[in-house]
């Protein structure tokens, strides 16, 4: 038989039943639309992993203050990650440039007769600086700012009374007048305002509900710790590493220089190893990263393998309706054999209509899969990215399913004794 013809052949297999061969597809389609829904939220909890924390640059370690939990609240275990350790730091250390500081807390702002509850944030001159939110290049500070400046590295070190303002903490504050050079009171102390940030728009959407950066308030850290503290504040710390394959070693020397300071000594273990009690944290974006994709490849794992248990029993629906086949057509097999036809012919037979079959099954699981991707990011906070080369891959899977699932009751129809076959009734 000619290739056409046994396709021809293949096809009016499959349609002499239409129901069975549905029924038979279903296992295939909820198969493929797994493994696409599943590759799709597997892109989008990895893009928002990334997304999550590409503030925090590549060339960057976070140190913050280790706390524990006692009567209900989070206390800093040890003594606290302080200014002092943040401005000694890059001369101490050699592997890290720059050093930038943060700290948070809250007041009353006024302005004439209007009084605002704001957060406030206590930084370095550097905040708005070349933040690496975009490979194609970082964003400055003359991005974020819609008029004024940014106080200076030297308006840090003296403690200078400026501030720079949220966009919409300016407009709730001054009511449509001009911000720049006026005064305003932070808890009892004038400050003159020299910047307004632009409107900026959170890339996270359950963010913007919990803090808006239009509401923004912000301080020489130095001037919000002499002037808003009663007691010195824990501060976060993030360190500039000059170049990033010495990030190891910088995150050792860190740890070294923090230790130091803090008078943290070594105890020995049961094992006869030094040990350290540390009061502080050491974090980069390859230990966020690594740690949350982690958790992302064992959902995605997860996924996989229910994709896998829906092609398993779809492969073993397209076997038992293929073996239903083989018995029901053995005198035909009987006939074609009696004719000329070879065992390959047949074999070749079965395995296209098997073929055929977990085909047309992926074919409406990849239209399934791609429809209820967002059905799928709804259930996962809206992450859910199409990968285009799901599409393929599970298509192939299909494929190869069917041949997998197809082999033995092709390989069962080439074995019947033609003789034996003729005479099936």
């Amino acid at each position: 038989m000619s290739l056409l013809n046994t396709i021809r052949t293949a096809l009016g297999g499959i349609t002499a039943n239409k129901l069975r061969a549905a029924l038979t597809m279903l296992g295939i389609i909820i198969g493929v639309a797994s493994v696409i829904a599943m590759l799709a939220l597997g892109n989008g909890a990895r893009a928002a992993v990334e997304s999550s924390f590409r503030s925090l640059g590549s060339d960057s370690v976070q140190i913050t203050a280790r706390q524990e939990l006692k009567q209900g609240e989070f206390v800093p275990v040890g003594k606290i990650s302080s200014y002092e350790d943040g401005l000694r730091m890059p001369g101490a250390v050699d592997p890290v440039d720059s050093v930038e500081m943060a700290v948070h807390g809250s007041g009353k702002v006024r302005y004439g007769r209007t009084t605002l509850d704001v957060g406030l944030a206590g930084t370095t001159a550097e905040v708005l600086a070349t933040m690496d939110w975009s490979k194609d290049k970082p964003l400055t500070a003359d991005a974020f700012l819609a008029q004024g400046r940014m106080f200076t590295p030297a308006e840090v070190l003296a403690g200078s009374m400026v501030c720079v303002l949220g966009h919409k903490t300016a407009l709730d504050l001054f009511q449509g007048d001009d911000p720049l050079g006026q005064t305003v009171w932070i808890n009892r102390q004038r400050c003159l305002v020299i910047g307004i940030l632009a409107e900026l728009e959170s890339t996270d959407p359950e963010e913007r509900y919990r803090n808006d950066p239009n509401e923004a308030f912000y301080l020489p850290i130095s001037t919000a710790i002499k002037n808003l503290y009663e007691d010195e504040p824990s501060v976060t710390i993030t360190a500039r590493v000059k170049d990033e394959s010495r990030m190891d070693e910088a995150k050792t020397m860190i740890a070294a220089y923090l230790r130091k300071r803090h008078n943290i000594a070594p105890t020995v273990n049961d094992e006869g190893e030094e040990v350290y009690e540390d009061d502080f944290n050491l974090t980069t974006r390859k230990d966020i990263l690594g740690a949350q994709q982690e958790a992302v490849r064992t959902f995605s794992l997860l996924l996989a393998a229910m994709a896998a248990v829906s092609l398993m029993v779809g492969g073993i629906g397209i076997m038992n309706v293929m073996l239903v086949s083989v018995t029901e057509r053995t005198r035909e097999i009987g006939v074609r054999m009696a004719v000329g036809a070879r065992s390959r012919d047949v074999v070749f037979q079965f395995l296209l209509e098997a073929m055929l079959l977990s085909a047309v099954g992926g074919i409406f699981g990849i239209a399934t899969g791609i429809l209820t991707i967002p059905l799928a990011a709804t259930l996962n906070q809206g992450l859910a990215l199409l990968a285009p080369d799901s599409i393929p891959l599970a298509f192939g899977v299909a494929l190869i399913t069917g041949v997998l699932f197809g082999i033995y009751p092709a390989m069962r129809a080439a074995r019947l004794d033609p003789i034996e076959a003729l005479r099936y009734e």
